[in-house]
């Protein structure tokens, strides 16, 4: 238990003994505690050093073992200053070491925009920033399925934002969470205290450092890189395209509502091209279908959603995950 204050267990070991029996000798507490008699003196060495024993007035010549209200209360006084003192000092060599990087890299910071080529110079841009971002994260993603090796990228770097207070926001597009290693991924996160909603569609994928940074794929599924995006006025208007479709989403939670549904690859594309406002003519002619079966499907989708128009069931489909 004392280990952690500088005490071995050894010295801890006597330090408990001489408490509880404070007129053994030396050879008492060697027999009693089946210890060296040389260990017992290294430990009555390092307790005396620790200020856990002192002199005995009452008995001169022998030693004492102060009470762990006064010794073992120091002794956590002093280890938590040098835990402070550690902490100013690495703080310190953050500060330095950030105004060394900055100065080093000009170049980029006097770009608004600076393109990271290939994947792996993203990854070592993302991991600086999960060590330097002080506010928050903001990542909104978009496809079919998160790849694997992202997938672990992510679970470290995110656990070591977490770890340091960095608030994480993940938008998900619905389709991604289809894919059953990418579900399990956003409800994993989602425990480790990631804030997460699910969107039915989004523009693009992108990261936000702490409203001053964004990462956007130079193209869609390449792998050829990111742009980091510097410019204030940039990243302003990316943020608030976050923030808005971060309104509009839904919690991850809820998105067991929209499961069960069980509706059919004709209903789901009717529903979509309701959401676009268009007649039943046009999605049957679209479809391949007759009007009259668009008609019959569209109404019982409305009485399912409970939907008093034909774009609000479209509407009310899409917050419910079900397109």
């Amino acid at each position: 238990m004392l280990e952690r204050l500088g005490v071995s267990a050894a010295a801890e070991a006597v330090y408990w003994a001489m408490l509880e029996h404070p007129m053994w000798d030396v050879d008492e507490l060697v027999a009693n505690l089946d210890i060296p008699e040389t260990a017992v003196h290294d430990a009555l060495s390092a307790l005396a050093d620790n200020a856990l024993i002192l002199p005995s007035r009452n008995r001169p010549g022998t030693l004492r073992a102060v009470s762990p209200q006064i010794g073992l209360i120091a002794l956590l006084d002093r280890a938590e200053q040098q835990t402070i003192a550690q902490q100013a000092e690495i703080q310190a060599a953050r500060t330095s070491i950030l105004a060394r990087a900055a100065s080093h890299d000009t170049s980029r910071e006097r770009e608004e925009i600076v393109r990271l080529e290939g994947l792996d110079a993203v990854r070592d841009r993302l991991a600086e920033h999960a060590r330097t971002a002080s506010e928050s994260c903001l990542t909104l993603t978009t496809g079919r399925a998160i790849p694997a090796a992202v997938i672990e990228t992510g679970k470290t770097l995110s656990r070591m934002a977490l770890s340091r207070g960095v608030t994480i926001r993940h938008i998900y597009q619905e389709s991604i969470l289809r894919d059953a290693d990418s579900l399990r991924y956003a409800e994993w996160m989602a425990t480790q205290g990631e804030q997460c909603r699910i969107v039915p569609e989004a523009p693009l994928r992108m990261t936000l450092i702490d409203r001053r940074f964004a990462l956007i794929p130079i193209e869609p599924r390449s792998g050829r890189g990111a742009l980091e995006i510097r410019s204030s006025r940039l990243v302003s208007a990316l943020c608030l395209l976050f923030d808005m479709m971060w309104e509009k989403g839904r919690p991850l939670a809820s998105r067991r509502a929209g499961e069960g549904n069980e509706l059919t690859d004709q209903a789901v594309a009717i529903l979509r091209l309701l959401r676009r406002g268009r007649t039943d003519e046009a999605i049957g002619r679209q479809l391949g279908l007759s009007e009259r079966t668009v008609r019959r499907t569209v109404s019982d989708l409305m009485k399912r959603l409970n939907a008093e128009s034909r774009f609000q069931a479209g509407v009310e489909a899409a917050l419910r995950g079900w397109i």
